[in-house]
């Protein structure tokens, strides 16, 4: 072969036979083209890029690992199936995943409710009856997640005083990182609407933190009082019972939410 055989299949390009690069992924016009076109190789790169994305997108809507794990299978099917509908020209692909995520974890707590209440029927239904079928202990596993959970279930329920659409935007923008454009083409709303959006959300949520500071503060001293009562209650002989933490962990909101208030900025 001559030397000008080896410079040809050296241009100083690193790209393979069908044009990729040298870590196998297209940049975002060529990977869009050939999903839309149907190619499972695609396909699987798609996944790869962006299921962890879609998944945390799904769990900040939802609150649920398990819920936010079949809205992220329905989302990545929904996506094959619907692979005719992307537009020929664009850029990422991660908007398009985020709105089709978004529009499964609508319906997501529907279908949190009916497996809540089929799991309640089979523990009435098991109750008393003892045997040899104990379940594992999976306490470690349970452990590691009991206190993100309680912070993210925190977040959610100071979220859940904004409207839906205020919610969707607060997780599209500021914890799943797309702009006023991209979270527009999610949504399939203009871009005006996602700013008004976004700055009603903001100015809300400053509202309720506000008021929630204030509240703890005003149940820290509270239960400064209550303490003094016990003590004194404890003096005279007189059974108490005891009391449930609810205080403790709402005071927890306004420190959890602290996070999307310094991005929202």
């Amino acid at each position: 072969m001559s030397s000008n055989d080896d410079d040809d299949d050296g241009d100083g390009e690193s790209r393979d036979g069908d044009g990729r690069d040298d870590d196998g992924r297209d940049d975002d016009g060529r990977l869009r083209a050939r999903v839309r076109g149907g190619e499972r190789a695609a396909f699987a790169e798609l996944y790869e890029l962006y299921a962890a994305a879609v998944y945390h997108h799904a769990l900040r809507l939802t609150g649920d690992w398990s819920v936010a794990e079949e809205v992220m299978s329905e989302t990545f099917l929904a996506a094959w199936r619907g692979r005719g509908a992307v537009e020929a020209e664009g850029g990422s692909l991660r908007p398009w995943l985020f709105g089709i995520a978004t529009n499964k974890a609508r319906n997501a707590d529907r279908s949190l409710r009916r497996r809540l209440a089929f799991l309640a029927r089979r523990a009435e239904a098991g109750a008393g009856t003892g045997g040899d079928d104990a379940v594992g202990d999976f306490a470690e596993d349970v452990v590691g997640r009991i206190d993100d959970a309680r912070r993210l279930a925190e977040v959610r329920r100071v979220l859940a005083r904004l409207r839906r659409h205020e919610r969707e935007v607060i997780a599209l923008c500021v914890w799943g990182g797309l702009d006023y454009a991209q979270a527009a083409e999610a949504l399939g709303v203009p871009v005006g609407t996602v700013r008004s959006r976004l700055s009603r959300a903001r100015a809300r949520l400053r509202e309720i933190v506000e008021r929630e500071i204030v509240e703890r503060e005003s149940r820290q001293s509270g239960r400064t009082e209550r303490r003094t009562e016990l003590r004194t209650e404890r003096r005279a002989g007189r059974r108490t019972e005891p009391r449930s933490r609810r205080g403790e962990v709402e005071s927890e909101t306004a420190f959890a939410v602290l996070p999307i208030q310094e991005e929202a900025r």
